[in-house]
């Protein structure tokens, strides 16, 4: 993503684009990996699956691709983007400056996870599994959560629904 702009300058990293999945069941938990720095394995989170763009591809369809190589599920119904949010942080070596559209999306019946299909490398080195999560357990963890304002943002769509146009979320810079 950078690069030598020339003679001993370095270009700005560009901002990726990002798509997100928050996954529901029908008991309404959603589903998260848990991640860890590639060389230290005790340096660890929770995020929600999702990635950069590829080539040509739309958020949507970078949301489901992304959605079936990390969890193995690809009976959902995709729905709105519930929120955006412009995050930055330090990750294998590197700074990772995003710009992240976060999808709404429901798998039918309480669905389990056949797990990672399709990691990459990186990925194969920083995911360590995944969980689904009740609201009242987010709330409760003691774990690092990225958004970090998940369980609070979770518990307002599960109450009020959708919203009627994505929510800016405040920027997280790591």
């Amino acid at each position: 993503m950078s690069g030598t702009g020339g003679e001993g300058t370095v270009e700005s990293p560009a901002v990726r684009r990002v798509a997100r999945v928050i996954l529901l069941d029908a008991d309404d938990r959603v589903l998260l990996l848990h991640g860890h720095e590639p060389d230290d394995p005790d340096d660890t989170w929770w995020f929600t699956p999702g990635g950069g763009l590829e080539g040509d591809e739309t958020r949507e369809q970078a949301a489901l691709r992304e959605l079936a190589e990390e969890t193995g599920i690809t009976d959902v119904r995709l729905g709105p983007v519930l929120w955006q949010r412009y995050c930055s942080f330090p990750f294998a070596g590197r700074r990772w400056d995003q710009d992240e559209w976060y999808y709404l999306a429901r798998t039918p019946g309480r669905a389990e996870a056949p797990g990672p299909q399709g990691l990459t490398e990186l990925e194969t080195r920083s995911v360590a599994g995944l969980r689904w999560w009740t609201c009242a357990e987010l709330s409760a963890a003691r774990e690092t959560v990225y958004p970090t304002r998940l369980a609070e943002l979770l518990r307002t769509l599960l109450d009020e629904g959708p919203p009627s146009a994505p929510v800016v979320l405040a920027p997280e810079i790591v």
